[in-house]
């Protein structure tokens, strides 16, 4: 669990910068090696993100609801920081 909270609150923090800073110096400032540097590795994280909840799912014995919401939390600016506090916080 201590593993996926890390990886929760990277994969938050990656997609952050992806949003607010990447995709600005993209767009704004015609820089797009930003967003293949930070998008890989927020796709890593996500992936790792996605897997290690369902592997949570049955340790954890998480319902299929909190399941789902768990990992549309992950597409979600600021989602990831939201599930850390609810759903992992005593863990």
């Amino acid at each position: 669990m201590k593993l996926f909270k890390k990886i929760a609150l990277f994969e938050g923090l990656s997609l952050l910068l992806l949003l607010f800073f990447a995709m600005p110096m993209k767009y704004i400032f015609n820089q797009p090696e930003f967003v293949r540097v930070i998008g890989m590795a927020h796709g890593l994280l996500f992936i790792a993100y996605i897997g290690l909840a369902i592997m949570c799912k049955s340790e954890e014995k998480w319902d299929n609801k909190n399941f789902v919401i768990i990992c549309l939390a992950s597409i979600v600016p600021f989602g990831t920081f939201y599930i850390e506090r609810k759903y992992l916080s005593n863990a």
